[in-house]
């Protein structure tokens, strides 16, 4: 498998062009705007645009969702249902964070924990991750050791969870159980910023080390 990161949005959202290297078939997770940079980089990627996957529904991760699977006849994969609320929101985000104009979408299908997804003949498995927001999941690939974790956990730091419906403990607990059980020498692409590995977060990241509160 390959992958591209495309930073998009003013507040540099982490896009990730996932490449199943058997098929040449790509998913693109996260489109949360500049559409026509993700459009070049799929060009540059080559390959075939596959599905949309969606870790959560804020406005700087789905933006360009609706435009992008349009434009492409893509099927949207995810968030879980419990991020609906942040998909009918989409409209009223953007207009508060001064983004350009940005549709509702509704998934052709929904995520739950212990689902899986593919991109061609890769499958990643879903972990329901909430506590950022309550309806987050991240992509896990077993065999290429990368999971990607949008806004729960970054590198030295957690996910925001002053939003509505977020919860401080609850991501707590989403990060130890559903990413540190994973394998130290496991890399996350996160939402915003610099790639890390498990390991590192697991001795380095103050919010799940246990070196703070």
């Amino acid at each position: 498998m390959k992958y591209a990161i495309v930073p998009v949005t003013p507040f540099q959202q982490n896009c990730s062009v996932l490449k199943c290297e058997a098929t040449n078939k790509v998913a693109i997770v996260d489109p949360g705007g500049d559409l026509e940079n993700i459009l070049a980089a799929l060009e540059q990627i080559g390959g075939t645009p596959e599905k949309i996957l969606v870790t959560h529904a804020h406005l700087d991760h789905i933006g360009a969702v609706a435009d992008l699977a349009e434009r492409l006849s893509l099927p949207i994969e995810g968030p879980h249902r419990d991020d609906q609320f942040w998909i009918d929101m989409l409209p009223q985000q953007a207009q508060m964070m001064g983004f350009a104009p940005s549709r509702p979408f509704t998934p052709d299908r929904w995520l739950e924990g212990g689902d899986s997804v593919t991109v061609g003949e890769t499958r990643f498995e879903v972990r329901h991750c909430p506590g950022h927001t309550p309806g987050h999941v991240v992509f896990y690939q077993p065999e290429a050791k990368l999971v990607v974790v949008g806004d729960v956990l970054f590198n030295g730091s957690i996910g925001r969870t002053d939003f509505p419906k977020g919860d401080h403990d609850t991501l707590i607990q989403a990060i130890k159980n559903q990413l540190l059980t994973l394998d130290d020498d496991v890399s996350f692409i996160p939402g915003h910023g610099p790639m890390s590995t498990i390991g590192h977060e697991r001795s380095h990241n103050p919010f799940v080390s246990g070196k703070h509160g």
